[in-house]
């Protein structure tokens, strides 16, 4: 019967359609599985971060990615990388937009750019280091990923669209107790504690299913535990041995919580002064060392002319305020212009503004800049040289520009590129004490603020603006970032927020006092004064420098080995 050849072909049809059916089904599972695995990794990665996760769960969140990767380059099916591209991107979709969807509320564009772009670069080091992984053991391939992360996480540091709120190292800023060594490591110690212990669980996670030999598991489960009670143990005896020495200096911060969509910019520098100083009265007194006002409090219009400021209205007010406190320091935000009608005098994030009356063109420089005035002669005046993506910078200008337009986004201000300043300095009280104006944003990198420190810093005062992002996560995590520079550096910090939340935080990275979002008022206290020098604050990101040494080399060394598939 089976010699008919009709028969034969028809039984041969249904049973490789049969087979196909089955294929289909088991791709179908694997897919499932592999999605499931996938959005874990996400959920794991957005439930650690602060200030509402565990960070706990970092230790092993990119498990389950790992798995499904080592699988896709063990057994490729068809289109397995595009597939692998797709499941990794999720990912770090999930853990952007849980952790930063609250860009949303300060610019919608801003969001989904950051939240599309930033899930991209991680997709596409994840996708090197699968590359990289069809030539290399697994051992090498995990230092190569440890090591690329690092890398990309040190140009989100430096780079023009630098965006490093999601660096691994932020992830154990509500934890302080558990990173008192980041005096000597920085946030790229906690970046490496983070993926070494992950790729030990992988290693044994790996292993048993190779083997089902649990012994090898709990080997590798019980050498990750101790990676991870080793350096909380570490922290906690340099937490219960960290002195700090008293030197105190007496701080005012104030907390004006003016809208800065309705309000702010459209109120007079006077009106803003009368304000500050009239809530500034109820807390001062003679032994009171600095008054310290938010981020841009005043930008009245454009601001004030910075060749104009000595003898401007804003200082003449303070002046006059000082001199009932002759002792008192005022730091304080403001944002100053200059502007050109030669056009050999620009610079490259100068702004064009428009014609005069009689038709020549005039170009513009605009500061946010922090000043600091006393019974002094002199003013001391920084200008914020970290800047906000699409908000204070056009990165890559000469590039973008012609293709996007101006794409600047609006938050209530001057809609343009800001001016930087090469260095940074630290502000002179008029008792010789030396403080750091650090301006929002730049709070967020660990290596820039050391450079405040090495310019003679003795504490840190952040001045800041966080109503952009209403009462969310956004001011939360950006406050406890900054207490990861007090332990790096070990300085005490006053911080200044218009709306978010102002504190004082000591040299442990301990909040030790705190004025709530949405509230109006002043926050007194003590903060201690500190000269001598971290680990860190001498050698800044040094271990992610240190990273480029096996990633490169490893990179090329792939190049030479042939492909295990």
């Amino acid at each position: 019967m089976f010699n008919n050849p009709l028969i034969y072909n028809a039984l041969l049809y249904f049973r490789l359609k049969y087979a196909y059916s089955n294929l289909q089904s088991l791709l179908g599972y694997v897919f499932m599985k592999n999605l499931i695995l996938a959005i874990t990794t996400g959920l794991l990665l957005a439930l650690a971060w602060p200030t509402y996760g565990f960070p706990l769960l970092l230790f092993f969140c990119f498990v389950p990615l790992l798995w499904v990767t080592q699988k896709s380059i063990l057994k490729p099916v068809k289109k397995s990388g595009l597939k692998l591209f797709g499941l990794a991107y999720l990912v770090f979709f999930i853990f952007n937009i849980i952790t930063t969807w609250w860009l949303y509320n300060s610019t919608g564009f801003g969001m989904c750019f950051a939240v599309l772009a930033n899930s991209l670069l991680m997709t596409v080091v994840w996708m090197l280091y699968r590359r990289v992984s069809k030539s290399l053991s697994v051992n090498l391939s995990l230092v190569f990923l440890i090591s690329l992360w690092m890398l990309f996480e040190f140009m989100h540091l430096n780079w023009e669209f630098s965006w490093p709120w999601l660096n691994l190292g932020n992830g154990f800023a509500t934890y302080t107790g558990w990173i008192q060594w980041y005096e000597f490591t920085g946030t790229f110690g906690g970046t490496l504690w983070v993926w070494v212990v992950n790729a030990l669980i992988f290693k044994g996670v790996l292993a048993f299913a190779e083997t089902k030999n649990q012994r090898k598991l709990f080997i590798k489960l019980a050498v990750a535990a101790g990676v991870i009670l080793i350096p909380i143990g570490a922290s906690q005896i340099i937490y219960h041995n960290y002195t700090e020495t008293q030197d105190p200096v007496e701080v005012v911060l104030l907390q004006p919580n003016i809208d800065p969509y309705t309000e702010k910019y459209n109120t007079t520098n006077e009106r803003i002064a009368d304000l500050l100083f009239e809530e500034a009265s109820k807390s001062l007194t003679d032994s009171t060392d600095f008054l310290i006002a938010p981020e841009t409090v005043l930008a009245e219009g454009a601001g004030v002319d910075i060749r104009n400021f000595e003898y401007s209205a804003e200082k003449e007010k303070v002046k006059d305020f000082l001199n009932t406190y002759p002792d008192l320091n005022y730091l304080a935000g403001i944002q100053f212009y200059r502007l050109y009608t030669n056009e050999e005098d620009i610079l490259s994030t100068t702004n064009y503004v428009g014609k005069d009356r009689i038709g020549n063109p005039i170009w513009a420089d605009f500061f946010n800049s922090a000043f600091l005035l006393n019974q002094s002669d002199t003013s001391q005046i920084y200008h914020k040289s970290k800047l906000v993506v699409g908000v204070e910078n056009f990165p890559y200008q000469s590039i973008l520009k012609p293709i996007l337009g101006d794409v600047m986004i609006d938050l209530g201000g001057t809609v343009s590129m800001k001016t930087t300043q090469k260095n940074r300095v630290a502000f002179t009280g008029i008792n010789e004490t030396k403080v750091a104006p650090i301006i929002c944003y730049e709070s967020v990198y660990g290596d820039f603020v050391t450079d405040y420190v090495k310019a003679g810093a003795e504490f840190l005062a952040i001045i800041t603006n966080d109503a952009w992002w209403g009462d969310t996560q956004g001011h939360k995590q950006h406050l406890n970032y900054a207490r990861l520079r007090a332990i790096e550096n070990r300085r005490s910090i006053a911080r200044s927020a218009n709306t978010g939340i102002s504190a004082i935080i000591n040299q442990k990275g301990e909040i030790e006092k705190e004025l709530g979002y949405g509230l109006r008022g002043t926050l007194k206290g003590n903060v201690n004064k500190n000269s001598k020098l971290t680990v860190y604050s001498k050698h800044g990101d040094y271990l992610a420098k240190l990273a480029f040494i096996p990633a490169i080399g490893l990179l090329i060394f792939s190049f030479f080995q042939r492909k295990k598939h």
